[in-house]
């Protein structure tokens, strides 16, 4: 069995869910991710939890495509936040027959964000879904060390943690901790590189997840010493870079994102790949 990719929402935040899944189908995906709640104040939002509309035609498209959902994001535990706020994204996910959710906890209560994730698993686990938390190194859960204590005080069974590639390497995580997590906590992985360089303020950080990551191979970030710690899971490709995005357009794009993820993961050259892609 081949490898299986998710065409992630921030790699192609313009698009619209529907958009999405047709791209998705046209250039080989298996699956998309889906961001239904806003993380900035000024990025589009496509909240299907309310418009039925649009929910009725992504899964109209989903059908017709054979295109599943992995994931759905994004659901944040600040300490504004309770897991009721997110009920009815949760119950959209369902619909949607997505598998997992995507969570983060920004709060510095580490108590009450501990109790707030374990009511969340409890919420999603009658739904069929698992809640993954993920680790953004300026975040108030900035590193693996962190993310595996939470997971293990709140003890539930759809908890799960989500590695992104990007957030690990910045977080400077350890491989050796990676290699001594459950294998069951992991469902999926957000697969993409960046430059060696870490940035060395909050603004620069952000500003690499949200704009600037490559394909995999491209930089410097050593992909094969973290997927050699972990077992093989379906891959979301979670590659913003406006300026790459503003030259291919996002079908392009999204097309060369996987023909690169195919090629690094078979053990080739995406180097020589995107010299063929650009001839």
């Amino acid at each position: 069995m081949g490898h299986q990719f998710s065409l992630a929402h921030l790699t192609v935040l313009q698009l619209t869910p529907p958009e999405m899944v047709r791209i998705a189908a046209r250039t080989g995906y298996d699956f998309v991710s889906l961001r239904m709640t806003a993380i900035t104040p000024s990025e589009r939002t496509y909240p299907l939890m309310h418009d039925k509309k649009m929910m009725q035609e992504t899964k109209a498209l989903l059908a017709d495509t054979g295109v599943k959902v992995l994931d759905i994001e994004l659901a944040r535990l600040g300490p504004e936040n309770e897991p009721e706020d997110y009920q009815a994204f949760l119950e959209a996910g369902a619909e949607l027959n997505a598998r997992h959710v995507i969570t983060q906890l920004p709060d510095p209560d580490r108590l009450r964000a501990e109790e707030r994730l374990a009511r969340l698993c409890d919420m999603a686990k009658p739904l069929g879904l698992t809640i993954d938390l993920e680790f953004p190194s300026w975040t108030e859960t900035p590193n693996l060390d962190e993310a595996t204590r939470i997971l293990k005080n709140i003890d539930r069974d759809n908890a799960g943690l989500l590695i992104d590639t990007l957030h690990f390497d910045r977080s400077r995580s350890g491989l050796e901790d990676l290699k001594a997590v459950p294998r069951e906590w992991f469902n999926f992985m957000h697969l993409c590189d960046a430059g060696k360089e870490i940035p060395d303020s909050i603004e620069g950080l952000i500003h690499t997840a949200r704009s600037e990551r490559f394909f995999p191979g491209e930089g410097g970030i050593d992909l094969r010493a973290i997927l050699d710690c972990m077992p093989t899971v379906p891959y979301s490709l979670e590659i913003p870079n406006d300026l790459l995005m503003a030259k291919l357009g996002p079908e392009e794009y999204s097309r060369r994102a996987i023909r690169a993820a195919e090629h690094y993961l078979n053990g080739a050259d995406t180097g020589l790949l995107n010299q063929s892609m650009s001839a």
